[in-house]
């Protein structure tokens, strides 16, 4: 049996997106930028997209940038802000943002635009008052991503939209994690500017989108051709842009129905888990979180004899972000929870998408609890 529970990595796409995008990949292969019709046609199936995808965030279409993906946006929109206003240059974010933020913001430090990290609290949620001693009248962006890629911790970007914009800033979120799995408003939650992929939500891998609010005027970070209102060059990957339309369409679709009955079945793995393994820990377990996600530490045992064990039972699952996988190093978002290195190497992130079934959950609830077990029999750190 094979049971995929890796889903914050990256999920399976759906079927509905590959039938829309099978079009642009054999017949209507033509160039939208293209004089004539066999190219410029493809513009409409363009606009058709956008219009989706401003839906499932509340935006208007023109406000919308399609992108490679969520690492794109995320320096897109990070460069480019922290360009607008040279008294402004300034940048903040937080210690558990996603690679595509933190080193982003290692590169614009190294050009000279002061950096500041705001601190996290024990069950992962962002320190609003570290905040808001961290944004001055200097900064021109303050980044928080919506849910936390490891954890499923949800932060409330409305309040940390108003900090931001209290000193004059911008607000940007990666809100990657997120799309698909609550519901996003850029108007009501005061949001200038947000990264989406679309390999996220079971659409294809390559292509995203990025929100930036009418009125706001950052630099292109992709410079060549006229795409994208001048705001992105490169061909469009039109194949990648529809199946992110139709992507955005299901979610919305289906955001209510599947997310209630996601969270149903990680409740239920959760508290199997609990149950049949005593000592397991969920992280950030009394913060809100997503519906699909749960990272858990089986204290005295190591993450990796977890993960090659239960590979081997054809179940797939993760130590944290897909980004980390093959470094040494603990993961920092649970070490900025407080979670020391010991403990941090013994997480596991389950993560379930729409398509997972209540089998698969027993299932893991059967293989899962032996492998421990006997894991912890050889453990140096089983007792601690």
């Amino acid at each position: 049996m094979k049971v995929y529970l890796d889903n914050n990595a990256t999920t399976r796409i759906a079927p509905e997106v590959l039938d829309a995008m099978l079009p642009f990949l054999t017949e209507r292969f033509g160039n939208p930028s293209s004089f004539h019709s066999f190219g410029s046609d493809l513009k409409e199936d363009i606009e058709a997209a956008r219009q989706k995808v401003a839906a499932l965030l509340g935006a208007d279409a023109e406000e919308i940038v399609f992108t490679s993906g969520g690492t794109e946006s995320d320096n897109t929109a990070i460069i480019g802000a922290t360009s607008i206003n040279p008294l402004k240059p300034g940048f903040v974010t937080s210690r558990t943002e996603h690679p595509a933020i933190l080193e982003t913001a290692e590169y614009i430090k190294s050009r000279g635009h002061p950096v500041k990290i705001t601190e996290v609290n024990s069950d992962g949620t962002i320190n609003m008052n570290s905040l808001e001693s961290c944004v001055s009248e200097q900064t021109g962006l303050v980044s928080i991503m919506m849910a936390n890629n490891e954890t499923g911790v949800i932060v409330p970007v409305a309040e940390a939209a108003r900090k931001a914009h209290a000193s004059g800033a911008l607000f940007h979120t990666d809100a990657v994690q997120a799309v698909s799995k609550i519901p996003v408003d850029v108007r009501s939650m005061d949001i200038d500017m947000l990264s989406v992929s679309a390999h996220k939500f079971h659409g294809p891998k390559g292509v995203g989108a990025l929100f930036v609010r009418k009125g706001i005027e950052i630099p292109p970070f992709m410079l060549g051709g006229h795409q994208e209102k001048g705001m992105r060059a490169g061909t469009s990957n039109v194949a990648g842009i529809v199946g992110l339309g139709v992507a955005a369409e299901l979610a919305v679709k289906h955001l209510l129905e599947e997310n209630g009955r996601t969270g149903l079945l990680l409740e239920r793995l959760e508290k199997g888990i609990l149950e049949k393994c005593p000592g397991a820990v969920v992280a950030g377990g009394d913060a809100e979180r997503l519906p699909n996600t749960a990272t858990v530490l089986f204290r005295g045992v190591e993450s990796e004899a977890v993960m090659t064990l239960l590979d081997i039972k054809g179940v797939c699952v993760s130590s944290g972000s897909a980004c980390s996988t093959g470094e040494q190093t603990s993961s920092y978002v649970l070490s900025a929870m407080g979670i020391d290195d010991v403990d941090a190497n013994t997480a596991i992130r389950f993560s379930l998408s729409r398509y997972t079934i209540g089998g698969e959950i027993d299932y893991i609830l059967e293989v899962l609890p032996p492998i421990i077990e006997k894991l912890r029999d050889i453990s140096p750190y089983a007792n601690r």
